[in-house]
C-alpha cells in the first residue's frame, strides 16, 4: 500500500502548505457523489473537489454556467457524507460571487452551513477580491482560481491556453499574489503555460493546483469521469486517462442485457 494511503489524519489547509514546503506533491479529484467519493477518499486523495463541472458530466450541460447554488449544496453534502480524510473543496457557482460582498459572504456561508465543506473555490482575482476578502474575513477558506476560468467562458469565446502573451500572463502573476495576500489557502492554475506556472508556483507560499499548467504546479486535479475514461468524448492535451471504465460499464451493462433476455438471469441460487 502506498505511504500516502497509511496516513489517516484528516487532511487540512495548514497540511496542505506543509506539503509544499517538504516538496510532497498534492493530489486532486473530483467527486460528485457519495459512492465514487467514499472510493477515492479511502485510495489517499488529499483533497476533493466538489467542482461545478458537475453541470457538464453529471447533468451534461455545455458549459458550468447553469449550475445553481442549490445543485452544488446537494453534491458538496452527498460528497461530505462519504469523506473522512480528504479535504473537500465545494465550488461557488456562477453568479454567487460576482461584485457584491454581502450577498457573495451570504451565499458562501449557506454553502459552508448546508454542506459541512471544508472549503470553498472561487473563480476570479482582483476584480471580486473584496467579496473573496470578506468571505475569508468570516472565516471560511477559499481557494482561488486563475488562468482558464470557465465561469468566464462567454466572454473567453475559447477554451485555449490562457496568459500567453504578456500582458495576461503580468495580470496572472498579480491576481496569484492578491489572493495570497488576502488569504486565500491554495491557487488553481487552469489551462495555462507551464513557465508561468513554475514563476508563480515559486513566488508564492501557498500551494498552486495545476490543471493543464504543466508539471511545476505543487498538485494536479483532474475531473473523475475524465481521468476514469467515463466521458470519451473530452480528450484535451493534458488529460491521462488510468482506465477505460466507459468499455468495463457498457461491457458490463451489455452482458446483463444479454442474460436478462436469454433467462440467465436470475437463475436457482440467485432467487428466493
Amino acid at each position: 500500500m502506498s505511504t500516502y494511503t497509511e496516513d489517516k489524519r484528516k487532511v487540512t489547509t495548514r497540511r496542505l502548505i506543509e506539503m509544499k514546503q517538504r516538496g510532497e506533491k498534492i493530489s486532486m479529484l473530483t467527486a460528485y457523489d457519495f459512492s465514487m467519493a467514499t472510493i477515492i477518499d479511502q485510495a489517499g486523495m488529499d483533497i476533493i473537489l466538489v467542482g461545478d463541472s458537475a453541470s457538464n458530466v453529471m447533468v451534461g450541460n455545455i458549459t458550468t454556467l447553469p449550475m445553481t447554488l442549490d445543485q452544488m449544496i446537494y453534491h458538496g453534502r452527498s460528497v461530505m457524507n462519504a469523506v473522512k480524510r480528504s479535504l473537500v473543496v465545494v465550488d461557488m457557482p456562477f453568479g454567487t460571487v460576482s461584485g457584491d460582498s454581502l450577498k457573495s459572504l451570504e451565499a458562501a456561508i449557506r454553502m459552508m452551513k448546508e454542506t459541512g465543506a471544508d472549503a470553498i473555490k472561487i473563480e476570479g482575482g482582483e476584480e471580486i477580491s473584496s467579496d473573496i476578502k470578506k468571505i475569508i474575513d468570516a472565516g471560511i477558506p477559499v481557494m482561488g482560481h486563475l488562468g482558464l476560468m470557465p465561469q468566464s467562458i462567454n466572454k473567453y469565446g475559447t477554451y485555449n491556453v490562457r496568459a500567453k502573451d504578456k500582458d495576461e500572463a503580468e495580470k496572472l502573476i498579480k491576481d496569484a499574489l492578491l489572493l495570497q495576500e488576502i488569504g486565500c489557502f491554495a491557487i488553481v492554475l487552469e489551462k495555462i503555460p507551464s513557465e508561468l506556472t513554475k514563476e508563480v508556483a515559486s513566488q508564492l507560499n501557498i500551494p498552486i493546483i495545476g490543471i493543464g499548467a504543466g508539471p511545476h504546479a505543487d498538485g494536479q486535479v483532474l475531473v473523475m469521469h475524465d481521468m476514469l475514461g467515463i466521458n470519451k468524448d473530452f480528450s484535451p492535451k493534458f488529460l491521462r486517462r488510468y482506465a477505460d471504465l466507459y468499455s468495463v460499464i457498457t461491457e458490463a451493462v451489455q452482458g446483463y442485457i444479454k442474460d436478462v433476455k436469454t433467462m440467465d438471469f436470475p437463475n436457482e441460487d440467485e432467487s428466493y
